[in-house]
């Protein structure tokens, strides 16, 4: 039996069935179309290789990160002209991250085609967020 490929939602977000665990953060990544399936790539290795032991899990059509008994940290999504990594924590985040949100400790890095990851500020700012209490979203 053929697989079928997952529906792309508004903004090309794949829509992936909820699920805990590493499988369905890799059919979320597989699925993300053009550009931005190298970019969920490369956000996941250096959550991965940042954070060890780092809990997956895909909600809402969005691949969230956290620790256990910690919370969630990080997450991101697709949209139309970028991919939107939310911190949850971020206004706590030194620097914090450049995007804010209407919520004060929340904060965004948006990730646009042909825009280069500034992976050195996306590890520090994944390493600062791991190490504070994240949101018990679910």
């Amino acid at each position: 039996m053929p697989k079928t490929k997952p529906k792309l939602l508004s903004g090309g977000n794949p829509q992936i069935p909820k699920g805990d665990g590493d499988a369905p953060v890799e059919a979320y990544i597989a699925a993300m179309p053009g550009w931005k399936h190298a970019v969920g790539r490369q956000l996941d290795a250096l959550i991965v290789k940042t954070v060890p032991g780092v809990q997956k899990a895909v909600r809402w059509n969005s691949p969230f990160y956290g620790l256990e008994g910690q919370g969630w940290f990080v997450s991101f999504h697709c949209f139309a002209k970028y991919i939107k990594v939310t911190f949850f924590k971020g206004g706590a985040l030194e620097p914090p991250p450049p995007v804010s949100s209407k919520q004060p400790e929340v904060r965004y890095l948006h990730v646009g085609e042909g825009e280069p990851l500034d992976e050195t500020s996306f590890v520090r700012w994944v390493e600062q967020a791991a190490a504070i209490p994240g949101e018990t979203l679910f």
